[in-house]
């Protein structure tokens, strides 16, 4: 038996280093497959479109309706999913690599986004069409919706409808790698010299010639006597002390900064043209002109 692990990830490199470690330990490369929401990711074998945005992406990854819309979100985001098909041998070795590679923990990151203002739907998903209130201005309306859905809702009358599609530009922030900074001690050696002076006692032995006459006291000399000397001399003592002369640290200064990102949106607008001859453009971008037909 097997079953499909779904993790997702702040980077690519996070996913594809965890995608490395399961193979690594035997699970096929082909049951391992990456979409990131940044950049293109790659299934193993064949790429990874983003035709028909995230969501159309996430078509092929089976999960239910609720979990399609969290991961969108993530890939919107910037994330990277990945998906791992393992034997259930396999399951718990799994779960631990993908975590020890940072996987996120979704829930919390929903109740993340939601406090922020999401509102559980991925951009880009479906939105099923709601029916306005019924006026007689209104009467026989509806919105519209997705393709499928207008189809769904077309009446006996033959009534068709274009939907007016725009594109939003979603922006995410993530952290990167941009540097690192390493202090590292160690010991190094110098030669040093000191002068210091060093006295020396020498013993010298003295002969004189002495002529006199004998004193009583002299008397006593022929008894034996001896006189000793010591030569002393200094030697130099060397001892070292350490002294703490000064620090280096690391200190992290965070700052703000102001970017702006420039992209293209698309949006569609639809032309009205009635038999008077009369051209009504209208858009999303809340534009309406008239201006009468050329002739042909």
């Amino acid at each position: 038996m097997t079953q499909t692990i779904t993790a997702m990830y702040d980077t690519y490199p996070e996913a594809t280093a965890a995608k490395a470690k399961l193979v690594a330990i035997g699970i096929p490369e082909v049951g391992v497959r990456i979409l990131s929401g940044s950049e293109a990711g790659t299934t193993t074998g064949a790429a990874t479109t983003h035709e028909g945005g995230m969501w159309g992406s996430l078509k092929e990854f089976f999960m239910p309706e609720e979990d399609r819309h969290l991961h969108a979100e993530g890939l919107n985001r910037g994330g990277t999913m990945l998906t791992a098909t393992v034997e259930d041998g396999y399951a718990e070795r799994t779960y631990d690599i993908l975590e020890e590679h940072g996987s996120v923990d979704m829930d919390e990151r929903e109740a993340s986004w939601r406090k922020e203002g999401w509102n559980g739907q991925a951009a880009g998903a479906p939105v099923a069409a709601v029916a306005p209130a019924s006026t007689t201005a209104t009467k026989g309306l509806r919105a519209a919706g997705s393709t499928e859905t207008v189809a769904a809702q077309e009446t006996a009358q033959g009534t068709d409808y274009i939907p007016v599609v725009e594109e939003r530009l979603n922006v995410g922030k993530r952290m990167v790698d941009s540097g690192r900074v390493r202090v590292r001690s160690y010991a190094v050696e110098k030669a040093v010299s000191e002068n210091v002076t060093l006295h020396d006692e020498t013993v010298r032995v003295d002969r004189r010639v002495v002529d006199r006459a004998v004193t009583p006291g002299d008397m006593a000399l022929f008894e034996d006597k001896v006189i000793e000397a010591t030569e002393m001399r200094e030697q130099a003592v060397v001892s070292k002390e350490a002294r703490v002369v000064g620090e280096v640290g690391i200190r992290k200064d965070a700052t703000q900064r102001v970017e702006t990102v420039t992209d293209k949106v698309r949006h569609t607008e639809v032309e009205v043209t009635d038999e008077r001859g009369n051209v009504e453009r209208t858009g999303t971008a809340g534009t309406a002109g008239t201006a009468p037909r050329k002739p042909v």
